[in-house]
């Protein structure tokens, strides 16, 4: 099975316009999927990874917001 990689300027075509430093903020907290180092300068994701992050934030808005 093949991977694809998304690199940043990506994202932006998923919905995620997340600035880099708030992804790094979100993938310390384990809120977002971790990066692949490509090469000193050049990170990207794993496709799969982000679609199932955007299918679990869409789920968890059909959760009830407690009172």
């Amino acid at each position: 099975m093949s991977q694809k990689l998304i690199a940043y300027e990506g994202l932006s075509a998923k919905g995620i316009v997340y600035s880099k430093t708030q992804l790094w903020r979100l993938e310390r907290a384990g809120k977002f999927p971790r990066r692949v180092k490509l090469s000193a300068m050049r990170v990207a994701w794993i496709e799969t990874e982000i679609d199932e992050w955007i299918a679990a934030r869409i789920a968890a808005r059909r959760q009830p917001v407690a009172a």
